[in-house]
C-alpha cells in the first residue's frame, strides 16, 4: 500500500471503480434501476419492443394512475411511528408496488406524523392528528400495482370508526379503442 492508500484507509476512505475517493462509512441512498451494472453495446436491431408507459387500461379508459384519498376518523395509534412505518411497508407489499424510500416525521408535543413512502409507481403519503383521531392518507399508483389493497392494511392498523374514500383517475388520456 502506498502512502495515499494508507492515509485513505486510516480515514475510512477508499476509491471506487472510477478511482473516485469515497467515504466507507457514509450511508448511501437507495436507488432504483438508475445505472446498469454492465454497459453493453446497444444494437437497435436486437430491441424491437416499444418502451412500456405503465398507463392503466381499465373499463375502456386509459389513464396514468389511480389516486385514492382516505380520511380516517376516530382512529387510534396515530402517533405510533413504528406502526406507521410497518403499515406503509405492508401496504406497499400487498399493492405489488416497489418501495424506494420512506421518510416519516414525528411532531411534538401532540405526536402527529407526516410522511411519505416514495414508490417506483408513485407514493403513499400520510398526515395524522392524534388529538382529533384523524388521519389523511393519499395513495397514488400507476402500472400494475393495486392501490385499493392498501385499504384493509391501514384500517386494521389504525382502527378508524369511519372512513371516507375518494378515487381519482389521474392523467386521463382517452377511451380505449
Amino acid at each position: 500500500m502506498g502512502v495515499n492508500a494508507t492515509l485513505l484507509k486510516e480515514k475510512n476512505y477508499s476509491t471506487n471503480d472510477n478511482c473516485e475517493v469515497v467515504a466507507d462509512n457514509v450511508k448511501r441512498w437507495p436507488t432504483y434501476n438508475q445505472k446498469s451494472e454492465q454497459i453493453q453495446e446497444y444494437k437497435p436491431e436486437e430491441f424491437k419492443l416499444e418502451p412500456k408507459d405503465h398507463f392503466i387500461h381499465r373499463n375502456g379508459l386509459v389513464f396514468a394512475g389511480t389516486h385514492l384519498i382516505f380520511d380516517f376518523w376516530g382512529a387510534s395509534k396515530l402517533d405510533n411511528l413504528e406502526l406507521m412505518e410497518q403499515s406503509l411497508r405492508k401496504s406497499v407489499e400487498v399493492a405489488g408496488a416497489t418501495l424506494l424510500h420512506i421518510h416519516l416525521h414525528h411532531f411534538t408535543p401532540n405526536g402527529g406524523i407526516s410522511g411519505v413512502a416514495v414508490l417506483a409507481e408513485s407514493h403513499i403519503s400520510v398526515h395524522t392528528w392524534p388529538e382529533k383521531g384523524y388521519a389523511a392518507f393519499d395513495v397514488f399508483m400507476c402500472g400494475d400495482s393495486e392501490p385499493e389493497k392498501t385499504i384493509p392494511i391501514l384500517r386494521k392498523a389504525f382502527s378508524p370508526e369511519s372512513v371516507s374514500i375518494t378515487e381519482h383517475l389521474r392523467g386521463m388520456v382517452n377511451k380505449d379503442d
